[in-house]
């Protein structure tokens, strides 16, 4: 049963093999009970694409995705976007659209966000797993070229 949903920093700090990242998303690999959102597979993709090693990398992520699935954007999570839009907007608190919608497909599926991104905590009603993003930029065990 899924449980997580990850967002860029965490699915990025994973791909690199940062130690807390591991860590923590590969006991809920195993037990299947992480998913991403298919923006997310997006936004890594582009943060990969100007480094000299992006066909490997890119070969690692598609592998990952077959382990961590991507939910893809449905009429019920957009639905759920705008009403968190809207639900920002009134305490003129609005996040990335990104996110929001990330956010939307967490709140849709029963998921809790892991996330080093703050921003999360806006949303109404959405759990959250925050890591700090000191915590994901140390010491990688395979080079980032």
């Amino acid at each position: 049963m899924r449980r997580h949903l990850l967002d860029t920093p965490l699915l990025a700090a994973y791909l690199f093999n940062r130690p807390a990242a591991v860590a923590l998303i590969s006991p809920w690999i195993q037990q299947r009970e992480c998913a991403t959102s298919i923006l997310v597979y997006g936004e890594v993709n582009e943060y990969i694409q100007g480094r000299p090693n992006y066909a490997d990398l890119h070969a690692r992520l598609l592998e990952l995705l077959e382990e961590i699935p991507p939910f893809f954007l449905t009429y019920p999570i957009m639905r759920r976007y705008g009403e968190i839009r809207r639900t920002l907007r009134r305490t003129n608190s609005l996040i990335g659209d990104i996110d929001t919608l990330i956010a939307a497909t967490a709140l849709e599926r029963s998921l809790s966000v892991a996330t080093a991104d703050g921003d999360f905590r806006r949303v109404p009603g959405l759990t959250i797993t925050l890591i700090p993003r000191s915590q994901l930029t140390r010491y990688s065990a395979i080079p980032e070229a």
